[in-house]
């Protein structure tokens, strides 16, 4: 007796509305009816002889069954798409579509360096760009939305491979009327008791500075964390206290005759890695590894201004 085997489009279906846990945004998503969607659904649930979603007016949630073979699912299209990349390699030189993710203090200051050049020799690489928090690019990575991202570390897991790219300083920038401007050499006893502006908890860059600050006796401000970096500048600029800001934000964003210094402090190295990252299984494993090369070189050849460490090829 011959067994029923689920098709690639079962699979896509079952996958959205596990994502959007309702019938109609699935529908809406995947440009077909609900009738089409709800009798794919059943034909899957016959297939497999298990019951994947509980429906309700509310939506749809996943049963146990529904969460255990989820996995495989994203797991059997992701292979499939490495398929069909993997063969447009073949016939036509590295490419393919890919979405990244990106941490917004890295994205808009790393991006327009690298991109344009990359679609220059892989014209027929396509990278859909999404900016999101690192947690949430993280389970986004994780459960098949992202294929790639770039972020800072920390980012490990026994599901994920990462490559260093490049190490970046953070640099002290403060107003030019603050009193330690004036100094020919900042020492980190300069820096006790006074204030520090950072970004949210939620940012990985939180964390550094935060044990930085404690380590040199020096207060966050927790009153006036920033969003973003520019906000960030706007409260430096105000004269509200100071900031240790990324090397690549600063060569971009920050210009003369701008009232901020740029200083470093004597004896105090601090930098955030950047690595690329993907899924361990991923099918695509191999031309992420050569992507990340490619992009280590156009970085250290468009951002050579910029005081970057190239760990890998230490």
């Amino acid at each position: 007796m011959s067994v029923e085997i689920p098709t690639l489009k079962q699979l896509e279906y079952f996958v959205c509305i596990a994502e959007l846990k309702t019938f109609r945004g699935a529908a809406e998503r995947l440009g077909v009816s609900q009738p089409t969607l709800s009798s794919q659904m059943y034909v899957l649930e016959q297939c497999l002889d298990v019951i994947l979603l509980e429906r309700s007016r509310k939506g749809a949630v996943l049963t146990p069954a529904g969460r255990d073979l989820l996995v495989n699912a994203r797991e059997v299209l992701e292979s499939m798409g490495g398929l069909i990349n993997q063969a447009g390699m073949i016939r036509n030189g590295p490419g393919g579509t890919f979405r990244i993710g990106v941490s917004p203090t890295v994205g808009p200051y790393l991006l327009p360096h690298i991109l344009p050049e990359l679609h220059r020799e892989y014209a027929a690489l396509k990278l859909y760009v999404r900016e999101e928090m690192p947690k949430t690019l993280e389970l986004d990575l994780l459960e098949g939305r992202l294929d790639l991202v770039l972020i800072p570390l920390p980012f490990s897991g026994s599901k994920f491979t990462t490559d260093i790219l490049f190490s970046e300083p953070l640099q002290l920038v403060l107003p030019k009327e603050h009193k330690l401007s004036t100094l020919s050499v900042i020492k980190t006893s300069h820096i006790r008791n006074q204030n520090i502006l950072t970004l949210e908890e939620r940012y990985s860059h939180y964390q550094q500075i935060q044990k930085t600050c404690e380590e040199l006796g020096a207060n966050i401000l927790r009153d006036y964390e920033g969003t973003s970096l520019d906000a960030l500048r706007q409260m430096i600029g105000m004269g509200m206290g100071m900031a240790f800001l990324p090397a690549l934000y600063i060569h971009s964003e920050i210009h003369s005759p701008e009232s901020l210094v740029v200083a470093k402090v004597q004896k105090l190295k601090l930098s955030r890695t950047h690595v690329l990252a993907w899924r361990t299984n991923s099918p695509n494993r191999g031309y992420y590894r050569e992507l990340a090369r490619t992009i280590r070189r156009l970085v250290k050849k468009n951002l050579n201004k910029v005081p970057l460490d190239f760990l890998s090829e230490v």
